[in-house]
């Protein structure tokens, strides 16, 4: 088929999507959740021709090790994705909210009303468990869905989606090409130049991939570019929780967008806490880069330099940096990071105060680690991603995210020139 009649033939699915009601969605997903399990071990296998492939790459420097790590599908992550689908079946619908409802004057209503932003098309790298996640958000949230992944994980991508497609084919209701999988780079390029039928693109993937998206299209994109997170280690805080905050931050999954990249430590307490901080990442294999202050502190050889503060390591390796306050913490922030996940770990509440005023990014934390910011943490039950944009939808997407709404008015035969002539005047009443 040309991806001109799929494109086509999946706006028409999106018109029908939207009439489905909780229960035939629900039933979709919770049998793609079964099939998934039935089939793990053909998932597996071709999760192994993927990591195969993938190391060939790997070694030729073609992908990233942090790429690598993410395209591996193992036992755990296979429960991840089965609990998520399952996780969104237990979501209320979004689809059909009444958020406003006014009474314009007597027998004119008007009502705000969610609804599905239509068709989505999402560009995704080495991430084969995206493509569950974000075709359960898409069926649950009524929306139809293009998936476009990376060659690296093609055999692994074919597979569930494979099971997705077949699920839905065996559900009557179900409109075909509710959900779709393209394959080449041509098919990118493609669909970027679509915007009269796809409504929102979502990039997943490294900066590159992020701005070339961006750059050439009309379509809305709905995403983030970088994961440059920040922990601010405040004078007043308690140094052994802070540690296990660090090294959950940075350690827990290295290539993750919400692990930490740069860790500021105020200049009260860097002599005492930078040392305990060097010998727990030390023994943990990371390795850290400091400014000047913080070598002459720890005055090891192996402590690198900064090459750039705007800088994401996707690996275990981190930049350290002293700063003299607050004050001076959020305003590095705000010039170096990405507006992604940013925490301060303190005892202080007026710092704790300024810090999450002050600090621009879509998730700010405190006394906690950067590793929370995702959309099943918030008990979205998955993401399409994380975004750093003001509009729309901002932080962890989730069904919330993939929705709009639209505004119905219930009449009885107004016109509006007896308002403007002021033979009828309006009540404006807010109904609750």
């Amino acid at each position: 088929m040309e991806l001109i009649d799929l494109v086509k033939n999946a706006k028409e699915a999106a018109y029908i999507l939207q009439s489905l009601d909780t229960d035939i969605k629900n039933k979709a997903l919770l049998e793609i959740a079964k099939k998934i399990e039935e089939n793990k071990d053909k998932i597996f296998e071709a999760n192994k021709k993927d990591l195969e492939y993938a190391q060939k790459l790997l070694d030729e420097n073609k992908i990233s090790k942090s790429m690598f790590n993410r395209l591996k599908l193992d036992e755990n992550k296979l429960i991840d994705v089965v609990s998520g689908i399952r996780d969104v079946v237990k979501l209320e619908d979004p689809i059909n909210k009444v958020l406003l409802e006014t009474e314009l004057d007597d027998n004119l209503i008007l009502k705000k009303i969610s609804c599905p932003i239509g068709l989505i098309a999402v560009i995704f790298e080495a991430r084969p468990d995206v493509i569950s996640q974000i075709s359960s958000l898409c069926i649950k949230s009524s929306n139809a869905v293009i998936l476009k992944g990376g060659s690296e994980g093609e055999n692994t991508n074919k597979a569930i989606f494979n099971i997705i497609e077949e699920t839905l084919n065996n559900i009557k209701e179900f409109p075909k090409h509710s959900v779709n999988l393209v394959f080449t780079r041509e098919d990118i390029k493609e669909l970027l130049s679509m915007d009269k039928y796809i409504d929102l693109i979502i990039p997943r993937g490294g900066n590159s991939l992020v701005q070339y998206i961006k750059s050439n299209t009309n379509i809305p994109v709905l995403g983030h570019a970088d994961g440059i997170c920040h922990l601010y280690i405040d004078e007043s805080a308690n140094q052994e929780k802070a540690l296990k905050i660090c090294l959950d931050s940075k350690a827990q999954y290295p290539s993750a967008c919400n692990a930490v990249e740069t860790i500021l430590i105020n200049k009260n307490i860097a002599s005492e806490y930078l040392p305990k901080l060097y010998n727990l990442f030390k023994e943990n294999e990371i390795k850290m880069n400091g400014d000047e202050e913080v070598k002459k502190i720890l005055n090891q050889s192996d402590i690198g330099e900064v090459k750039e503060w705007h800088l994401e390591y996707g690996d275990k390796e981190v930049s350290l940096k002293i700063v003299k306050d607050t004050e001076e913490a959020y305003n590095h922030i705000n010039k170096y990071g990405s507006h992604h996940t940013d925490s301060i770990i303190s005892e202080d509440k007026n710092n704790i105060e300024k810090f999450m005023t002050f600090v621009d990014s879509a998730n700010v934390y405190s006394n906690a680690s950067t590793r929370f910011s995702d959309g099943f943490r918030y008990g979205f039950g998955a993401e399409v991603g994380i975004s750093t944009n003001k509009t729309h939808a901002r932080g962890p997407v989730g069904l919330e995210g993939l929705t709009i709404y639209k505004y119905k008015i219930f009449g009885n035969y107004q016109i509006v020139n007896d308002y403007v002539t002021h033979k009828s005047s309006f009540k404006h009443k807010r109904i609750k």
